[in-house]
Formats: C-alpha cells, sequence, structure tokens
C-alpha cells in the first residue's frame, strides 16, 4: 500500500477512510505526546494536505481490508474505538508505531527481503514512478513536497538514466527524418 501511495508512516497508518472510488481525502498527523497519548492533527505543511489518485491495486486492496475491519469491529462490539481510521489496532484505536514497525520488520522477513526503514517504501515509490517516466511534477504532488526542486534534489540519482533515455530518444527522432 505504502509503495502506491508514497505517504509518510505517521499519514499511512493514520488516513482517514477514503470514499472507495479515485481520490484520498482526509490526511491527518498523529503524534504520541508522553504522558497525553496520541494527538491528532494537520499535515506538516500546506502541500501535505492534498489528494492522490489511487491506482487500482490500492483501492482493491483498500476494499478488501474495509471488509475485513468491518468484520472485527463486529466482532469486538462495544469495545471498539470508531475513530474512522483506516490502519488501526484490533480495538479501532491508533497504532502504536512500534507496532507497525514490527509488523514490518515480519513481513519483510516472511518475504525474504533484507531489512529497510518504513519511510524506504516512500523512497521506493518515487523512484519507481520517476523511472516508469511520471512526470516530476506528479511525483512531488504525490509526495507532498512543497516544491519540484525538492523533489528533483532528493531523486537526482534517477536522473541519469532518464538522461540515456532523453538521449536515445534524440537519436530515434533524428533516425526517422
Amino acid at each position: 500500500m505504502t509503495v502506491s501511495l508514497p505517504l509518510p508512516q505517521n499519514q499511512t497508518q493514520y488516513m482517514r477512510p477514503p470514499p472507495l472510488n479515485v481520490v484520498l481525502l482526509g490526511m491527518r498527523r498523529i503524534t504520541r505526546v508522553g504522558g497525553h497519548g496520541y494527538v491528532e492533527g494537520e499535515p506538516k505543511t500546506r502541500s501535505s494536505r492534498r489528494r492522490i489518485v489511487l491506482p487500482g491495486v490500492a483501492l482493491e486492496a483498500l476494499q478488501v481490508h474495509r471488509i475485513q475491519q468491518e468484520q472485527i469491529r463486529v466482532n469486538v462490539g462495544e469495545k471498539w474505538q470508531d475513530k474512522g481510521l483506516v490502519f488501526c489496532d484490533g480495538y479501532g484505536g491508533f497504532f502504536s508505531p512500534d507496532m507497525v514497525l514490527r509488523r514490518f520488520d515480519k513481513l519483510l522477513d516472511e518475504a525474504d527481503l533484507p531489512h529497510m526503514r518504513f519511510h524506504d517504501l516512500r523512497h521506493s515509490a518515487a523512484t519507481i514512478l520517476l523511472v516508469a517516466g511520471v512526470h516530476p511534477k506528479v511525483v512531488q504532488e504525490r509526495l507532498g513536497h512543497s516544491t519540484i526542486a525538492m523533489t528533483l534534489d532528493v531523486y537526482s540519482h534517477v536522473l541519469p538514466s532518464m538522461q540515456r533515455e532523453a538521449a536515445g530518444k534524440i537519436d530515434d527522432l533524428f533516425k526517422h527524418q
């Protein structure tokens, strides 16, 4: 899910359910404050408040997840805390960030993948999009970067292969003339 939606961990696990069509809405930032529990607030920057077109694979996963979550809600009954979260603990409350990381590490182990930070999924998504030829402005918007310069600075390592591809396309254009 995080590769298809390159969101920071503190937004991914606490996003509000989208109407299951093409737009992700309701991003919130959750911070754990010692002695106070979890505090919900606005995303870090204005560009973090954004609409993202969901790929079909993410929509399908969210539909399955929503059905599973509804079954859990029914089983838990009155103990369910309806916070309107897409990803929550077994009672509808906030996940502990440590729990998310433990589950992520377990998934990596099960898939026989090397250890990586959860945030690396965000970088992977951006790199995949750029290598696939998605316009950097679209990648910037999906990441919630305030400027395209920030996106290009962070992902400039992808540009050499794109430079070669551009040179090849110019050659192709002139060869057919």
